[in-house]
């Protein structure tokens, strides 16, 4: 299995989560975060601003869903036909633990930790 992090524009949630659902995936988490990559912040008038708004995606997945959630994502979350910096990053690695269900305490999945590939949208 794979877990799929999304750092995205926020205006391109909804969009990524519509585009994902179309094609069956319907579980992950969110969260509103903020940060810089390259772009190093964006200045407007006399104001730099270091940090901009984003949102953090977690999918986890079987991994032969990997590069179609990955071209799903990227597809959904650019900007324009090319994309720009700041549209976000996408990073995919193994599951680095056991996963416990909560409501039964059933063990579902145990499998190392490898760091697979980080990949940008742009």
């Amino acid at each position: 299995m794979k877990l799929v992090t999304a750092i995205i524009r926020p205006e391109k949630v909804m969009n990524v989560i519509k585009n994902l659902e179309e094609e069956g995936y319907y579980a992950f988490s969110k969260w509103s975060i903020s940060g810089r990559g390259r772009e190093k912040g964006i200045q407007v008038g006399d104001v730099l601003y270091q940090e901009m708004a984003k949102c953090m995606m977690h999918i986890v997945i079987e991994d032969k869903e990997k590069d179609e959630v990955v071209d799903i994502i990227i597809n959904s979350a650019k900007s324009g036909d090319n994309g720009h910096y700041g549209d976000g990053k996408i990073f995919v690695s193994d599951i680095a633990f056991s996963m416990l269900s909560v409501n039964s305490s059933a063990y579902i999945i145990t499998v190392p930790f490898v760091f697979l590939a980080a990949r940008p949208i742009v």
